[in-house]
């Protein structure tokens, strides 16, 4: 039976978790809300296709740049305030980018808000390792992947209902009174006491360093297919980059408080959860690109219909991670699971590699729910293994850590399945040459100006969406582009791979039933009493004793006590005459 102090102190925890919650729920849905109104949104601000990109890739690339960055300073200052800190940016940036009058001002405030939903995403999972123990922690982590799934699927949806009815301003408004709400609630349920260590010193160099190699890296990736994989732009970005990661590794071994410790890497755990993740990343970002792509340009829906048809994977996704989580916390064994989510992450995969034009969306919505249960199964499970075995004096970093590396990681994977597609396609097209031109040629009878915009748009490569389009032209490119599409998917069957590759050497250890705090507080009261022993005067031994103690009267007869105590000699027996005789 539960006691009433069990009681309350499960209902203080409910109540911290609902204001991280909250704070995830509106950097989540603030990221994805733009998705399908940002053609309208650009537009309407005069911008340019490089800006469009640029609005997209500035959000990306200041979010995966400062995830690090917060969960090091996590480990350093106060991390409720931390928290605090990065809800009061997001919504400031959230508020200037609805009032944007420009393409630019636009893109400085999407920086801002980048910066803050990293800290946000950061933050919130090493405030939960403050709030919860491992061995509970799988039960709660379910209602984390329960958001990540609504805030994805249901924000293009929420945006572009937002822009239909009221304004595209509204896209960004939204995440302004949910950003307010949670700042009041953390203020109130929000409680830790967290350790200040001696100095904090802030690796400044490292930041810079970090910020330069990520930047170039993701900047180059984002639009490697502009520039060519063997181009000018792709030899000084990616050498500027690997230059300035090789010195933020030697930065990192020198310096007092690294931004990532390169110590992590000896710890298995870290360093395989890493090589998981990547996959992972691919499977979050890679299938929401080009998911809804296949959607609109291979099967003719709409934007709202497209976002509806993606909902079988984060039903997947939710509801493997709740019930796993509950299956964890109940049974304290987690490797079986992800092992199982790892299989069904190269299953899903493998599956949506299969997708053509006429595939049943039943059997399509199959697929996608057996990716998402794949991953929910493994995504925030391998973010609780790196905290169970890590120093509970680096848990921020850690945590950070192995988002920094999903992030990137997914974005050079959606970067390459975007050039695989290309590839495809171009190939794909120049074999139906001649049926592209003679439906063209029909189009053209009976509409020219129509038959010039789809010649136009494939000549430069684009895809564009099928609906409303002549069925003559629109079979041609549904069929070209829901292969060149599953080809793109085949990029993830390897990665999947190496991901349960990485699950399956991972050590098995037991999950800690003390959360964060209460492990850094074993590990002070630990040293202190360390120290108190170490403090202590050592016992005597023979040799201690000087010359001026060894001709003391008793020191004989104590001598001869200590030997006897020992077995290894008795006692001499004395007779009454001889105590008689020592009393007088």
């Amino acid at each position: 039976m539960t006691s009433p102090s069990e009681k309350k102190a499960t209902r203080q925890k409910l109540e911290a978790l609902s204001g991280l919650l909250l704070a995830m729920f509106c950097s989540m849905l603030s990221m994805t809300v733009v998705g399908s109104s940002m053609p309208i949104i650009v537009d309407d601000l005069g911008g340019t296709q490089t800006q469009y990109t640029w609005v997209i890739t500035m959000t990306l690339l200041t979010t995966a740049i400062s995830t690090p960055i917060w969960g090091k300073l996590a480990d350093l200052v106060n991390r409720k305030v931390l928290m605090l800190t990065a809800l009061v940016l997001f919504v400031l940036a959230s508020a200037g980018a609805g009032l944007s009058q420009s393409a630019e001002m636009l893109i400085f405030f999407r920086a801002l808000q980048g910066i803050g939903g990293g800290g946000l995403q950061a933050l919130s999972q090493v405030l939960m390792a403050d709030i919860l123990s491992p061995r509970e922690r799988g039960k709660y982590m379910g209602l984390f992947a329960g958001v990540m799934s609504i805030g994805t699927v249901g924000g293009p949806l929420l945006g572009g209902f937002l822009t239909d009815t009221i304004s595209w301003h509204w896209n960004f408004y939204v995440g302004v009174p949910l950003g307010i709400a949670a700042f009041i609630v953390l203020t109130k349920t929000l409680k830790i006491h967290q350790a200040k260590p001696e100095k904090v010193r802030i690796d400044y160099f490292g930041i810079v360093l970090l910020s330069v190699a990520a930047g170039f890296l993701l900047v180059w990736i984002s639009n490697v297919q502009t520039y060519g994989w063997a181009s000018w732009e792709t030899l000084y970005m990616v050498g500027i980059a690997v230059v300035a990661t090789v010195g933020f590794i030697i930065v990192e071994m020198k310096v007092a408080e690294p931004l990532i410790p390169m110590t992590l890497f000896r710890n298995k755990t870290f360093t395989l959860a890493v090589l998981a993740s990547i996959s992972i990343g691919v499977s979050m970002f890679g299938t929401a690109v080009y998911l809804a792509q296949y959607m609109q340009v291979s099967r003719g829906f709409g934007p709202t219909e497209a976002g509806l048809m993606t909902i079988p994977m984060a039903l997947g996704m939710m509801g493997a991670s709740v019930v796993i989580g509950q299956l964890v916390s109940r049974t304290g064994k987690w490797k079986r699971y992800v092992v199982t989510g790892g299989v069904l992450m190269v299953i899903g995969t493998s599956l949506l590699s299969t997708l053509q034009y006429d595939t049943s969306l039943v059997l399509a919505g199959v697929f996608m729910f057996v990716l998402g249960a794949g991953t929910g199964m493994t995504m925030q499970n391998l973010v609780l293994v790196v905290q169970n075995s890590t120093n509970p004096r680096e848990i921020g970093v850690a945590s950070s850590g192995v988002n920094f590396f999903r992030s990137v990681g997914g974005t050079v994977g959606i970067a390459v399945m975007g050039s695989v597609l290309a590839a495809s396609m171009t190939n794909l097209f120049d074999d139906r040459k001649g049926d592209i031109e003679a439906a063209i040629a029909q189009i053209a009878t009976t509409d020219p100006a129509a038959a010039q915009d789809i010649g136009q748009t494939l000549t430069s490569g684009g895809l564009p969406p099928t609906r409303g389009m002549p069925e003559a032209i629109a079979t041609i490119i549904e069929q070209v582009s829901a292969t060149s599409i599953s080809h793109a998917f085949l990029v993830g069957v390897p990665l999947a791979l190496l991901s349960l590759i990485a699950i399956c050497f991972l050590p098995n250890t037991s999950l800690n039933r003390k959360n964060t705090q209460e492990q850094l507080k074993a590990a002070q009261e630990k040293e202190a009493s360390s120290a108190v022993v170490s403090a202590a005067p050592a016992e005597p031994s023979e040799e201690a004793w000087d010359e001026a103690e060894r001709e003391h009267p008793g020191y004989s007869e104590a001598w001869d006590v200590a030997l006897a105590s020992t077995g290894a000699v008795r006692l001499p027996v004395r007779s009454e005459t001889e105590d008689d005789d020592d009393a007088r």
